[in-house]
């Protein structure tokens, strides 16, 4: 009697077991669109906005700077007139949106105020 009670219990545990496992709730994990974080002073990005050059408005000139942030260098300007290449741009701690480009004109690159651009900067993500 003995050896049958134990018989069961191993098979009802074995059971139980297996039920258990089939019983537990499986959590989806679903895929969020990446963040867009500030660029660090001293970041550089990827080209990845292919559109043409763009020239930079008459009377209008803006800081480049080493990263997307006022407090970050300057790294050169983009002066009324200039060609600029637009890489991709982020956004910064405080919403703002940033353009990394390459002065076309003088060959330097850094980040400039989307509010400062034509257009209003880049239309592609740094993905960072």
């Amino acid at each position: 009697m003995i050896t049958n009670f134990r018989s069961r219990l191993t098979t009802y545990g074995l059971v139980s077991a297996a039920l258990a496992a089939f019983a537990v709730p499986v959590a989806v994990v679903g895929t969020a669109a990446p963040a867009s974080a500030a660029a660090y002073c001293g970041r550089t990005a990827p080209n990845i906005d292919l559109s043409a050059n763009v020239r930079q408005t008459a009377g209008v000139a803006a800081n480049m700077r080493s990263g997307s942030s006022t407090s970050c260098a300057i790294k050169g300007w983009a002066d009324n007139q200039d060609t600029l290449d637009y890489y991709c741009y982020t956004r910064n701690s405080s919403g703002s949106t940033w353009t990394y480009l390459r002065n076309v004109t003088d060959n330097t690159y850094g980040w400039v105020s989307d509010s400062l651009l034509p257009g209003n900067g880049s239309l592609d993500p740094c993905g960072f």
